[in-house]
């Protein structure tokens, strides 16, 4: 596994979902926030996004944008002020019967894709953490081709009705936001996770370390996986990545540990074995002490919440 992979793998839940809507004349609507992230793909005219507390976005034919910690904000035809913010009509009712919700503008038709996925805020990777509220990815000729060819395949599958349909979106879907966050790092994004990706001898590090988390990782043998000393290593991880790297892996073992007990059934013994732990007990010490609970009641709260939760 790499970093980004697994950054996405330890937060995501459920099913991704997602509507192709077309719209004409005068249209305003608000989605509320969401435990998750929500994405919009115009394919075909323009319009306007209005974040709770941000600064409005305009996006035209082939622009993306994700909200990766599931912001509320109101899209609509046209600029709004703050009373068709109050008066935009909720996304669930707006898109059962496309309510207009202002007056006419001229003839303009628009389309685009709207989704979201659900995520577990509870153990965010940094990566992740660090996103802004609004990544916005204008669409530039010849910028971001597989961006471009997951928007195009994934409107073609939602805008008819296919055999395998049900496997092939909800796979569009993660190829989507797996391209977003790419396109996010290589538009020069502001931040520490671009840059920690970006250094070869701290990325060497990272992808061992979460390509073997059971591995007996020493500061001396990732340092030879990286191909430096154990100083250099411990002074460009640590400045870079906020811990060193130790702490790190400690840290995603037992990330790695919260996600397979909310996931799967494996007994403590088979998750300790496969995060790094001799056993059982040293496991649930460590995860007590980093998550203030036991390991067992981690996974009995997590099934319940996801039990509650809607799809």
């Amino acid at each position: 596994m790499d970093v980004v992979s697994d950054a996405i793998s330890t937060v995501r839940i459920g099913r991704p979902s997602s509507n192709r809507v077309r719209v004409s004349g005068g249209w305003c609507t608000r989605l509320a926030p969401y435990d998750g992230a929500g994405f919009h793909v115009v394919l075909e005219g323009s319009c306007w996004l209005l974040p709770d507390g941000g600064t409005p976005v305009s996006l035209g034919a082939g622009d993306a944008v994700l909200l990766p910690h599931g912001t509320g904000h109101v899209i609509a035809d046209s600029p709004v002020d703050a009373v068709a913010v109050k008066q935009a009509v909720p996304f669930e009712r707006w898109l059962d019967g496309r309510e207009p919700s202002g007056p006419p503008t001229a003839s303009r038709e628009m389309e685009m894709l709207c989704g979201k996925y659900r995520l577990d805020r509870s153990r965010v990777h940094p990566l992740m953490a660090e996103l802004p509220k609004v990544v916005h990815l204008p669409n530039r000729a010849g910028s971001h081709p597989e961006l471009r060819a997951a928007i195009d395949l994934l409107g073609s599958e939602l805008g008819a009705q296919r055999p395998g349909s049900c496997i092939a979106v909800p796979s569009l879907l993660d190829l989507l936001l797996i391209y977003m966050l790419r396109s996010w790092m290589t538009e020069g994004a502001a931040g520490a996770w671009p840059a920690v990706l970006g250094d070869t001898v701290t990325a060497a590090a990272l992808r061992a370390l979460h390509s073997a988390p059971s591995a007996p990782w020493t500061n001396d043998r990732l340092a030879a996986e990286a191909g430096v000393s154990r100083p250099t290593l411990a002074r460009r991880f640590t400045t870079l990545v906020g811990r060193p790297p130790m702490a790190y892996l400690t840290w995603w073992r037992l990330t790695l540990a919260a996600t397979l007990l909310r996931d799967t059934p494996d007994p403590l013994a088979t998750i300790a074995r496969r995060v790094g732990y001799g056993t059982p007990y040293a496991l649930s010490h460590a995860f007590s002490r980093e998550f203030g609970t036991t390991p067992g009641r981690y996974r009995a709260e997590t099934a319940g919440r996801a039990a509650e939760e809607p799809s």
